[in-house]
């Protein structure tokens, strides 16, 4: 299905610097992608307009094959985790109360580079009220609707993890076993570029976890994380203008999370619609191995390691 959008032409040229997009590629790519979805007999109902199968492509610089892969990857985490990622109304009163109380929501403001800013406030998210799968269910709706912007596409994403008010709870809500599944095959199935991640106001008590996720996730996004003490140290990296006011910018963060509803809102049906689609069979995903989380590289078995960490948690007073 063809659906023109028009992109601001800087933006253009950040897509064929990094992407190697240009028109004739991206036209050319869109109908061998389409072409195989229609082929494929393991793919039911899958949404072939452009702005849903560029998120793939560009995710893989135009690469088909890969694009195809990221594609069954990422219907297959929605087959596996339903209770996590389908569903996605931001009108449901759990997700509403979540996004309400701020613990994740998209800036209204793009950073210097032209990137979306994702706020992740730990206070915002109450473990012993919601669980582990409400919060991915926020983080997974958060994702889908900035997903569904061609621009935001191209120019990635800015992760701003705030970390005070943290509390045990919010590690010892998740069973080590799914969390260890949902997070190895997270980055490898959402089609999304994430440019920088910086954590700020990290407690002592969670710097040897931050190493531990440091150690198995991809290097590119391992080099991609900063860590700071305070919001001072924060803005002096990060563009004040884009944050909110309780982290050093200029929005109050309520007006923020109300513009962000109303975006959420113009991309309701579109996201519920996703659900249609479904994977029938997981035999079309390559290298299984690597996608299911048995071993970490060094050989040691990462469920157990998150076990050892849940138990070790529980043990634990934060600051």
């Amino acid at each position: 299905m063809k659906h023109e959008v028009q992109i601001p032409e800087n933006v253009q040229k950040t897509a064929k610097r990094e992407l190697r997009e240009d028109k004739s590629t991206r036209e050319q790519s869109l109908e061998q992608f389409r072409n195989w979805i229609r082929k494929n007999k393991d793919l039911h109902n899958v949404r072939d307009d452009d702005t849903f199968l560029l998120r793939f492509l560009r995710a893989k610089k135009f690469s088909v094959p890969m694009a195809e892969q990221t594609l069954l990857k990422y219907l297959n985490i929605r087959r596996t985790f339903p209770h996590m990622s389908t569903e996605l109304d931001h009108l449901s009163v759990t997700m509403n109360d979540i996004i309400t109380n701020g613990y994740i929501f998209a800036s209204p403001r793009r950073d210097k580079n032209g990137r979306r800013v994702v706020i992740i406030n730990a206070k915002g998210f109450n473990p012993k009220m919601y669980t582990s799968s409400d919060q991915a269910k926020a983080h997974f709706l958060t994702y889908e609707c900035l997903m569904e912007d061609q621009e935001t596409q191209i120019t990635g994403i800015t992760h701003i993890g705030d970390f005070s008010g943290v509390m045990t709870a919010h590690v010892t809500n998740w069973n080590p076993t799914e969390f260890a599944k949902v997070f190895k095959w997270g980055e490898q199935s959402l089609p999304m570029r994430h440019k920088e991640i910086h954590l700020v106001n990290v407690p002592s008590t969670l710097k040897w976890l931050i190493d531990f996720v440091k150690n198995r996730v991809s290097s590119k996004i391992r080099d991609r994380l900063t860590i700071y003490t305070n919001e001072a140290d924060l803005v002096k990296t990060v563009d004040a203008h884009c944050l909110p006011r309780e982290l050093g910018g200029e929005i109050p963060m309520k007006a923020m999370i109300q513009m962000w509803k109303a975006e959420l809102a113009s991309k309701r049906e579109m996201i519920l619609r996703i659900d249609n689609s479904k994977l029938l069979s997981d035999r079309g995903i390559q290298g299984k191995g690597s996608y299911t989380p048995e071993k970490a590289s060094n050989g040691t078995n990462f469920v157990s390691q998150i076990e050892s960490i849940a138990g070790s948690f529980r043990k634990l007073e934060f600051d």
